[in-house]
């Protein structure tokens, strides 16, 4: 045997170095991207000229980038999807339905017209050709997403526009096709594929919500929620494809009926972001470079030609779309520059209407599309996928500064998170509640802490702190965010809980709900209890019955002159922020002064959240509340400390009342910032008992009832 004798050809086709080659590019090239101030998914795509056929012939475009370009595609429309402000969305859905068509228009009107008075293609060609410009590829989403911009207005506008003209691009090239194949293409062919495809969302958008909340509530597993949501994803795709559409609309279709189940801020959404961006979406692009052949710069003659007039055409075309929608809704220069970036690479349908027109014979025995146009389209994927990358990043940057810019002119207080893990049941879910309630930009880290109690103290307790503090920590690594564990021993648990929070700058407390274990334990419990009364920081006690991604609706409890605490605006501002993050409504219940004020607040700071307030008349009876709140959602009560502008004596019922009447609900109990700290004095009257001021309020109440009822009959 010898040893030196080494069977290496090129291509190279054994499985084991393509993928070994490919991960090579996948790690070097956005390093050597980076130096050369080059945007990353460029440097993917020349990889892909250089090791393809085209270039050094260096790897064989073979059936795994067939497979993960698929894969690869479908995640960049999935992640679009699943990445938008859904509140957004559906607040700027008719810009993104006009935009949608004005990207459609103006290519298709600019194509046809050059394709006939330059290139002299039959009218069949020249709107085949049309259709290509018309259509575009989120090639460049991965930057946005990178920058954490997706959520923003002009992001959802010009993703709502993409869907659009896809599919409108693609039911051209399912006429034209159907032309050729003997279909009869009149009124009963568009009458069945609209029927078809309404149908399939119809189906998608009823039961695909069903699965998914029955699913995560049952399974907790992260390997099983991500392998569901990957199913999920090809189910749509495969779906689609069934009717005759391209699969990357069932793809987009998929992540925006998953987008409320995987919140911006989650353990399962890092990990989907991961996996794409660290392979699917690589080896995508990689496939892309593999069919561009540079060559036809070099030939001259037609295929130059064709080239040139595409490209421009192509380039021309979406940028003119662009502007015209930023003048219609009166948009910014950088707006502009982020939807043309977006908007103007082609790669998906444009691929898939250039190998189907190439196919179809006419019947003079040429192609439909013939090779000058299967070249000069790859010419042009290339060039608008290098124009779109730059004009992205650069948009990116420059929304980044603005942002930072308007960010240093307001100024906002921060925000730590403290969250007390006792109870190894209830970590995960106070972990996902203070993820999605936090700023989701902020830079301050969450602490863990589990507190000791030195007269009780033992080996085994330490153990299992130790490791309800690893999981918690576990928890939050894989949503990307820092979580500083403390380990703490004190006589007493409040007052450890206290001094952690003073010594850390602590500005929201998340505990779980006390678990009664006997007739004598209060509601709360004694740390609870002591908490409230020695600390002036925002506390939420907190109760879960399912995984936060699944509850449906959050319905908030508001006592009068609420808006006199100084913490009114903040948890406000959280509530719709949850809301925001798990895709649903946040219903308050409010007296009439108050509820203005929360809209006002809502309105001004929150404008996109899709929020409701309703007249809530007495405070004292929840009852009422018990036919708006269902098993999936989040009741929240907000309460105040004795002594505060809005306490009500009728707080000492709450206990009672929700045991009664919301023992089978998830629930919050919020006690807002107060201004200074609470005043520990010992009173004669016990405070877990009505006092004077109890009865006192009763007689108020009753002679204002009185008097409300003598009018109305007056």
């Amino acid at each position: 045997m010898d040893l030196f004798n080494f069977d290496f050809d090129l291509p190279v086709t054994n499985p084991t170095w393509i993928f070994f080659l490919v991960m090579v590019i996948i790690l070097f090239a956005p390093i050597i991207m980076g130096r050369l101030r080059i945007p990353h998914i460029i440097g993917m795509i020349l990889a892909g000229v250089i090791v393809g056929k085209y270039g050094f012939n260096i790897l064989e475009r073979d059936s795994s980038f067939e497979l993960f370009g698929k894969v690869g595609l479908y995640y960049i429309m999935f992640l679009a999807a699943l990445e938008m402000d859904m509140d957004d969305f559906k607040k700027n859905r008719i810009k993104g339905l006009v935009f949608g068509l004005i990207t459609f228009s103006v290519p298709m009107i600019l194509g046809i017209w050059s394709s006939m008075q330059f290139l002299n293609y039959s009218l069949i060609t020249s709107v085949l050709l049309a259709s290509m410009y018309a259509s575009h590829t989120l090639i460049t989403y991965p930057i946005v997403s990178r920058y954490g911009l997706s959520r923003q207005r002009i992001v959802s506008v010009t993703i709502g526009g993409t869907a659009v003209t896809v599919a409108l691009a693609l039911a051209v090239l399912a006429v034209i096709s159907g032309m050729y194949k003997g279909e009869d293409i009149g009124g009963w062919f568009w009458v069945q594929l609209l029927l078809k495809v309404f149908v399939l969302c119809g189906l998608i958008i009823f039961f695909m919500p069903r699965i998914a909340r029955w699913f995560f509530r049952k399974y907790e597993d992260p390997v099983m929620q991500f392998i569901f949501v990957l199913a999920m994803v090809f189910l749509g795709g495969g779906l689609m494809e069934l009717v005759g559409m391209e699969g990357i609309l069932g793809a987009f279709l998929a992540g925006l009926v998953l987008n409320r189940f995987i919140p911006q801020i989650s353990p399962l959404m890092n990990r989907i972001e991961f996996v794409g961006n660290a392979l699917f979406i690589p080896y995508f692009l990689i496939g892309v470079g593999m069919i561009i052949d540079i060559n036809c710069f070099l030939k001259g003659g037609v295929v130059l030609k064709v080239a040139i007039v595409m490209s421009v055409v192509a380039t021309f075309s979406k940028w003119l779309s662009a502007w015209f929608t930023q003048k219609l809704y009166h948009y910014t220069k950088v707006e502009r520059k982020m939807m043309f970036g977006l908007s103007n690479s082609q790669a998906a349908a444009t691929l898939a209407a250039v190998l189907i027109g190439h196919e179809i014979i006419m019947e003079n025995g040429e192609r439909l599309l013939n090779d000058d146009v299967l070249n000069g389209t790859v010419v042009m994927i290339l060039i608008t996928c290098i124009i779109s990358s730059i004009e992205t990043e650069r948009a990116a940057k420059r929304m980044i500064v603005n942002e930072i810019t308007d960010k240093d002119s307001k100024k906002s207080e921060s925000e730590k998170f403290l969250i007390s893990v006792s109870n190894p049941d209830s970590i995960k879910g106070l972990i996902e509640m203070a993820l999605v309630m936090r700023k989701p930009k902020s830079k301050e880290e969450m602490i863990a802490l589990s507190v000791i109690n030195d007269n009780n103290s033992s080996e085994a307790k330490e153990i299992v702190a130790k490791r309800n503090l690893d999981n918690a920590a576990m928890i939050a690594a894989s949503a990307d965010v820092e979580l500083k564990t403390m380990l703490r021993y004190s006589l007493n648990i409040s007052q450890g809980i206290t001094h952690a929070m003073r010594e850390n700058d602590v500005t929201d407390l998340i505990i779980g709900l006390h678990r009664k274990v006997n007739i004598m334990d209060s509601f709360y419990g004694n740390v609870a209890d002591n908490l409230l009364k020695t600390n002036h920081r925002q506390i939420m006690i907190l109760k879960l019955l399912m995984p936060v991604n699944t509850l449906r609706r959050i319905v908030v409890a508001v006592p009068p002159k609420s808006e006199y605490e100084v913490g009114f605006v903040k948890w406000v501002n959280q509530l719709c922020r949850v809301a925001k993050q798990l895709g649903c409504r946040v219903h308050f219940f409010a007296c009439e002064e108050t509820g203005e004020k929360i809209s006002a607040v809502v309105k001004r700071q929150q404008g996109e959240t899709f929020t409701e307030v309703s007249l809530l008349e007495y405070w004292d009876d929840l009852l009422m509340l018990t036919s708006q709140v269902n098993y999936d959602h989040l009741f929240v009560i907000v309460s105040s400390r004795k002594g505060s502008i809005s306490y009500q004596p009728s707080f000492e019922e709450l206990p009672m009342q929700i045991t009664k009447y919301f023992s089978n609900n998830s629930f919050m109990m919020l006690y807002p910032d107060q201004i200074g700290e609470p005043q520990d004095v010992l009173h004669f009257s016990d405070p877990r008992r009505p006092n004077n001021s109890d009865v006192y309020g009763n007689v108020g109440r009753w002679f204002y009832r009185l008097f409300k009822k003598d009018e109305k009959n007056g």
